[in-house]
């Protein structure tokens, strides 16, 4: 497999050094690479995506990964890409974020024993140790302060006059050390990462020339972002796109995919799915030929989530989509998973019992103030149950109307739902 080829084909890669040597070195062995993940939140998020499933790729083109917890980075904070300073995290704390993302890292990557089995370090098993006077001795001595400088993510901070704490500009010297520090302990030859850490990773790549006489070599991808320019970091309600079903839900997740724009989904497919490129394509071209139908859309959310939560999650998430949105399936058809999905997205409450005429149902629901609201909706025709509209104020609700034993969905109008289960 031709990974530097493939990451090419999918648009991951902005910047590398020599990108020939590069090749070269890829071309003749396996390579040990690196990414780093800071603790800066108890989960991941879809932004630290582009790097887990990078270094996936990398691992299935027969290289070794490193999935590096940043203990010792996270307490600093890295300025990039931000115009405010962190806030300083506490031992507690990057330890409480420290156990979630570590079962996140473990789940994109294969740990198994073999020549491409991965491994999880933390940057603060060799950082916590070091004075500080041997740090500025043996890392601050190879590095100048114009080099410093000279980086983009400390320009920037510096023009627009908030300024940065000694604290934060010495955040790449800590990154830089950590690379040295693999490449003379683990023969690390490659760090990965998002375009703005491309400062960061060549003053690390200047730091072992400089300290063991070796070349190393630094690859980044463009950020993820929309056709417009924003960050996919956020949907279009400001709720972050966390990797943890516990942050975010997977049906969330995946609905939060379903509205990108039509003109990002192929390179939103290359970069966030495992899909062969010629698959892309074809997808790609089904969903210009026919743009309604959101089949784009609804196949990267589908991949993605599958990635992220797994087959069933992903299978579930789609399910409640329909049963929410509409897709051709009766509500009837609906899984237990994907109705189980539904009702955590959805107002829910037990139904009060079974036998209970449809009247009494909606006011428990709070989908009418009152009996005689009620009366209304059903005469308007706007009370659906399980999906099916009814209008008769006699109707009952009993074991019939049970999906899996359990789940009534009662809706009324389009939007307002109510999940009710089975006393």
């Amino acid at each position: 497999m031709d990974v530097l080829a493939d990451l090419d084909a999918r648009g991951l890669i902005h910047q590398t050094t020599d990108r020939q040597a590069l090749a070269q070195r890829l071309e003749s062995g396996p390579i040990t690479v690196y990414c780093g993940f800071d603790p800066t939140a108890a989960s991941l998020h879809v932004g630290n995506l582009m790097g887990l499933l990078t270094l996936r790729r990398l691992q299935l083109g027969g290289h070794r990964p490193i999935a590096l917890a940043g203990g010792a980075t996270g307490m600093v904070g890295d300025p990039s890409g931000r115009s405010t300073e962190r806030n300083l995290l506490d031992d507690d704390a990057l330890a409480g974020n420290l156990e979630g993302i570590v079962p996140q890292l473990r789940q994109f990557l294969d740990f198994d024993d073999g020549p491409c089995a991965a491994r999880l370090l933390d940057n603060r098993a060799w950082t916590v140790g070091v004075g500080v006077l041997d740090f500025l001795r043996d890392v601050g001595k190879h590095v100048t302060v114009q080099q410093m400088v000279g980086k983009e993510s400390v320009r920037n901070r510096l023009n627009e006059g908030d300024g940065l704490s000694y604290t934060e500009f010495s955040y790449m010297l800590l990154q830089a050390y950590d690379y040295l520090w693999l490449a003379e302990n683990v023969e690390c030859e490659l760090q990965v990462g998002g375009s703005d850490q491309w400062g960061n990773i060549v003053l690390g790549i200047d730091l072992i020339r400089r300290r063991l006489g070796r070349a190393a070599h630094a690859l980044t991808w463009p950020l993820l972002a929309r056709s417009d320019g924003t960050k996919y970091g956020k949907t279009a309600g400001g709720e972050t796109l966390w990797l943890s079903a516990e942050a975010m839900s997977p049906y969330r997740f995946y609905q939060s995919w379903i509205g990108v724009d039509d003109v990002d989904i192929a390179r939103l497919l290359a970069q966030l799915t495992f899909l062969d490129m010629a698959e892309v394509r074809e997808i790609a071209a089904a969903h210009d030929a026919d743009p309604g139908r959101r089949s784009g859309q609804r196949r990267l959310a589908a991949e993605i989530t599958r990635i992220v939560h797994g087959d069933g999650a992903a299978t579930a998430a789609a399910g409640a989509s329909e049963v929410l949105f509409g897709g051709g399936v009766p509500v009837r058809q609906a899984s237990a998973a994907a109705l189980a999905f539904v009702s955590e997205e959805v107002p829910s409450g037990p139904l009060r019992a079974l036998g209970a005429s449809v009247v009494d149902v909606l006011v428990d629901a709070e989908l009418a103030q009152s009996r005689s609201e009620a009366r209304r909706a059903l005469a308007e025709g706007s009370v659906y149950i399980n999906g099916e509209r009814t209008s008769d104020p006699d109707r009952v609700v009993d074991a019939s109307d049970l999906l899996h034993g359990r789940y009534v969905l009662l809706r009324r109008g389009k939007k307002r739902w109510h999940a009710a289960t089975a006393p």
